[in-house]
C-alpha cells in the first residue's frame, strides 16, 4: 500500500506547517487562548482564505472534495502548532452534519458562511448521563403545530460560547437508549429558553453547558428526516475521532522533538541528559509509541476513505491507541523536563494539557476497547 501523500496533500501540509512555524508562535497562541474569544478571528479568516475550512466539503457544497486523508493532514499539522482555533467542532462536526443531512436550502444558507469563516457553529450531543454513548439521549423535542418544543440539557459543547448556531441532538421518539428516534435541530443560542454556562477546559479551549427550557423552534430547523439521525451522527463522530487522533499525533511528535532537544542541552552531574543510557531508552520508547499511533492513524484514514466494513472498528482501535500513547508520551515528556515542565511559561506543559484532554474526547480507552470488542 502506498502511504505517500499526493502532491496536493503535500502542498497542503507544507502550507500549514509554514503558517505554524512563522505566524503561530507560542506567545501568540497564549495571547489568543487567554482572550475572551479563546482564539483569533483573524487567523480563522486566514484559514478560510487559504481554503482549509472548505477542504472537507464536496465541490457541490462549495468545498474542495477533501477526504479523511486530507483531514488527517490538516489536523496533524495543526496539532504540532497546538492551534486553538475550533476546526473540529465547527467544520468537522457541525459542517459535516449539515453536509450529510441538510436540505438544499439549509446547505445554501449555512455552508458558504461556515466555509468563508463568517459564522461559527457547534454540535451539542453529549449529556451528563450518556458518557460516550451517542444514543443515550434524554433531551426531547415534541412536535407542536409547525414548531418543535425542545427541553433538555447538553454538556461540554465545544465552541459553544462562540457559536452563532448550535446543532442539538434531541429525542423525538423512543426510549432513552434507543438508536432510533434521534433528530437534529439547528438552534439559535439567543432564542428564548436557551441558556449557556460558558467556561474554559483544562487545555484552555472554550465550552458550554446548555440548558433548553420549553424552546420553540420552527420545523424548518430540523436536519434530515425526523428520528433517523443516529447513523449520520455516528459517522461524523467517527470522522471527528480520526481528526482529533491526528491532532494528538502531531502533538506527540512535537513533544518528542521538544523533549529530545531539551535532553541534549540540560546538564546533570556535568553531563547532558541525553548521554544517560536509561534516558535514551525512554526517549526511544516514546518515539515507538508515536510510530505505533501513526501506523494505526494511516490505516484508519485509509479504511474511512474506502468506506470499509471494518472502518468503525479501526476508529476504535486508533482512539484506544491514542489514549495509551498520549498518556505515555505526555507523562514521560513532563518528567524528563522536571518541575519546569508544568509551568505556564514553557510550551511542553500546554501540549500535555491538550493531549490529556484529547484522551477523553469522543470516548476514552475503556469505551473504545469495549466498542472494538463489540464490533
Amino acid at each position: 500500500m502506498d502511504f505517500s501523500l499526493s502532491e496536493e496533500q503535500q502542498l497542503l501540509k507544507d502550507s500549514i506547517t509554514a503558517f505554524v512555524d512563522k505566524d503561530y508562535l507560542f506567545d501568540v497562541r497564549q495571547k489568543n487562548i487567554n482572550s475572551e474569544l479563546g482564539y483569533s478571528s483573524d487567523f480563522w479568516k486566514t484559514f478560510a482564505d487559504l481554503g482549509w475550512l472548505g477542504m472537507p466539503f464536496s465541490e457541490a457544497d462549495g468545498g474542495y472534495n477533501g477526504g479523511p486523508i486530507d483531514l488527517m493532514v490538516i489536523m496533524e499539522s495543526l496539532g504540532r502548532g497546538l492551534v486553538v482555533e475550533p476546526y473540529i467542532p465547527n467544520i468537522v462536526l457541525a459542517g459535516g452534519l449539515i453536509s450529510k443531512l441538510g436540505s438544499d436550502e439549509q446547505k445554501a444558507e449555512l455552508l458558504p458562511k461556515i466555509i468563508s469563516g463568517e459564522i461559527q457553529m457547534s454540535l451539542a450531543f453529549s449529556e451528563p448521563q450518556s458518557r460516550f454513548d451517542l444514543n443515550d439521549v434524554i433531551t426531547s423535542a415534541k412536535k407542536d403545530g409547525d414548531n418543535y418544543i425542545v427541553d433538555g440539557y447538553k454538556a461540554v459543547v465545544m465552541n459553544g460560547p462562540s457559536s452563532n448556531n448550535i446543532i442539538v441532538v434531541a429525542r423525538t421518539s423512543g426510549n432513552q437508549l434507543d438508536k432510533e428516534g434521534l433528530s437534529l435541530f439547528v438552534v439559535d443560542p439567543s432564542a428564548k429558553g436557551v441558556s449557556l454556562r460558558n467556561y474554559s477546559n483544562v487545555d484552555g479551549s472554550k465550552a458550554s453547558e446548555i440548558t433548553l427550557e420549553n424552546v420553540s423552534i420552527p420545523a424548518s430547523s430540523l436536519l434530515g428526516s425526523e428520528g433517523t439521525a443516529f447513523s449520520a451522527l455516528e459517522e461524523v463522530i467517527d470522522l471527528a475521532t480520526l481528526a482529533i487522533s491526528a491532532e494528538a499525533l502531531g502533538i506527540m511528535e512535537k513533544m518528542n522533538e521538544i523533549t529530545l532537544e531539551y535532553t541534549k542541552t540540560r546538564e546533570q552531574f556535568g553531563e547532558t541528559l541525553s548521554s544517560f543510557q536509561a534516558l535514551q531508552h525512554r526517549m526511544v520508547d516514546t518515539f515507538m509509541a508515536y510510530e505505533q499511533t501513526k501506523s494505526l492513524l494511516l490505516m484508519c484514514a485509509a479504511k474511512l476513505t474506502d468506506k470499509s466494513d471494518d472502518a468503525k472498528k479501526a476508529v476504535s482501535a486508533l482512539k484506544y491507541q491514542v489514549g495509551i500513547s498520549a498518556k505515555h508520551v505526555g507523562e514521560e515528556s513532563i518528567q524528563l523536563h522536571g518541575g519546569m515542565g508544568v509551568t505556564d511559561e514553557t510550551n511542553i506543559g500546554h501540549y500535555f494539557k491538550r493531549l490529556t484532554t484529547i484522551r477523553a474526547i469522543f470516548g476514552n480507552t475503556d469505551y473504545h476497547l469495549k466498542r472494538y470488542s463489540a464490533l
